[in-house]
């Protein structure tokens, strides 16, 4: 294995996730505001599910996401 390169493809992919997963919400925050769903001074609770199938890898990440 070229430690390197498996390093590189992380990044790449975590990158994608990162980005993607950041329009996601946004978009579904700005949705929620403008609905009157969410009022904008909320702490959401967030999870993320990783797998990796060939691995038998499944994790969940947890966090919270402030909107003030």
């Amino acid at each position: 294995m070229d430690d390197d390169a498996f390093n590189l493809e992380i990044r790449k992919y975590l990158k994608k996730v990162g980005i993607t997963s950041q329009r996601i919400i946004e978009k579904k925050v700005r949705e929620a505001l403008e609905s009157g769903e969410l009022k904008g001074n909320e702490r959401l609770e967030a999870r993320v599910k990783l797998e990796v199938p060939a691995l038998r890898l499944v994790e969940t990440i947890d966090g919270k996401i402030s909107l003030e």
